[in-house]
């Protein structure tokens, strides 16, 4: 099979990019031909005044990414297309040139932006769903989008043009959600159900499992405000007696969090800043339990899976895909959303209960084994491809049929 993969990169690198790429080189592996389409949003930062206003109408819909687009299908005549981001630089104007030549397209959700043009659900700190529950004028209004209402606005008007165009319902012909609770989010805000799969992401190569029962927590992840370092610093300022705490990352937040631990006086905390992925998961297979607390949904917490491949149980929030994907009692545990004290109730029984989270830890990658491995990924794709390929050429059929009486 050939596949044209698109994928749209941050200006900032993070977990869509390694799935991405992960996806790719799972694909070619197994014999199929992968042409990749690949732009970045750092393309931004070379545009002057007026690329940068040319900017808000081809986030809506990009003339140029359309005709270079169709030219690519013309010369690799592929047969799928697999769309993991468009925003900002790509456009939603590739699905038109998928229609234009009867091409399947398969989208992957990786994250609420079809709903929310922040794409978190997250505003000041709480779960915030009022663009899918209201109007997308709630985003404009509390500039949810990079803190400015006029580049919210722009992403309120692109959602709005094709929501009135039917592109996400008509120009898509199957969309992955990453969890059943993301898929029910796209249910309820009018996807069909027929369209949506559920295949999580994957973890490869394969870590393998860690070895002995870990001497410190570990967060690995975004320096953010919807991550919520914040309830995990306030969690070790409530514990009984100290534990050691690792923090891997990067972001906006991370000048404001180390004060936070400094003023406090925890001097149990680390910050590793950004490390490569080998020094992330040498990280985690030393780690007692890896800690989860973002105040958001998560689509997907790659790091979760992670952990799980290196049979390391996780605490996170009861929340959203995390809940989903963390058993309670029997992979890791679960803790109040945004709850200092409840999650340092959680972290001190973790602790002083180390064979109990070592069972957690195995029964954590049995799940890995289950679920996350690249071959049961491959396997879940491919479904959803022949799927689709098959309802694309009965609906041909059926038009031609219909024609021909």
């Amino acid at each position: 099979m050939k596949i044209v993969m698109v994928h749209n990169s941050y200006r900032e690198g993070g977990g869509e990019d390694v799935v991405f790429a992960q996806e790719c080189a799972n694909l070619a592996r197994a014999g199929h031909t992968v042409v990749r389409y690949q732009r970045s949003n750092a393309e931004i930062a070379s545009h002057n005044a007026f690329g940068k206003l040319a900017l808000a109408k081809d986030t809506v819909w990009s003339s140029t990414t359309r005709r270079d687009f169709t030219a690519l299908l013309a010369r690799k005549t592929p047969d799928l297309v697999h769309v993991h981001n468009t925003f900002a630089v790509i456009s939603p104007s590739i699905y038109a040139a998928c229609q234009d030549r009867e091409i399947p397209v398969v989208q992957t959700l990786h994250n609420f932006r079809l709903l929310c043009p922040a794409a978190t659900f997250h505003r000041d700190g709480n779960v915030c769903e009022a663009c899918a529950e209201k109007s997308l004028l709630e985003a404009i209004r509390h500039a949810c989008y990079r803190d400015s209402r006029t580049a919210t606005a722009t992403v309120a008007v692109m959602l709005t043009t094709h929501r009135l165009l039917g592109t996400w319902n008509n120009a898509v012909d199957s969309y992955i959600a990453l969890t059943s609770f993301a898929r029910d989010k796209f249910i309820a805000a009018g996807i069909r159900p027929e369209k949506l799969f559920v295949k999580p992401n994957f973890v490869d190569p394969d870590p393998g499992p860690r070895a002995g029962a870990g001497e410190y927590a570990f967060f690995a992840g975004r320096l953010s405000a919807e991550k919520g370092v914040d309830t995990l610093l306030k969690a070790w300022k409530h514990l009984d007696q100290p534990f050691p705490l690792r923090i891997a990352g990067n972001g906006p937040d991370r000048g404001r969090l180390e004060a936070f631990a400094t003023d406090r006086n925890l001097r149990d905390v680390q910050f590793l800043g950004r490390l490569s992925y080998s020094e992330t998961v040498a990280a985690m297979k030393g780690a007692r339990f890896v800690v989860v607390p973002s105040t958001w949904y998560e689509t997907f917490a790659l790091v979760i899976a992670e952990a799980m491949a290196c049979g390391v149980p996780v605490i996170c929030s009861r929340l959203g895909a995390m809940q989903e994907n963390v058993a309670d009692g029997v992979t890791g545990l679960h803790f109040t959303p945004g709850d200092p004290e409840n999650l340092a109730e959680k972290v001190s029984w973790a602790w002083t209960h180390p064979s109990e989270m070592c069972e957690m830890g195995r029964a954590a990658r049995r799940e890995y084994e289950f679920r996350y491995t690249a071959e049961k990924n491959y396997s879940l794709l491919m479904e959803i491809y022949e799927h689709t390929l098959e309802r694309k050429l009965n609906r041909s059929a059926s038009s031609v049929l219909a024609m021909s009486n």
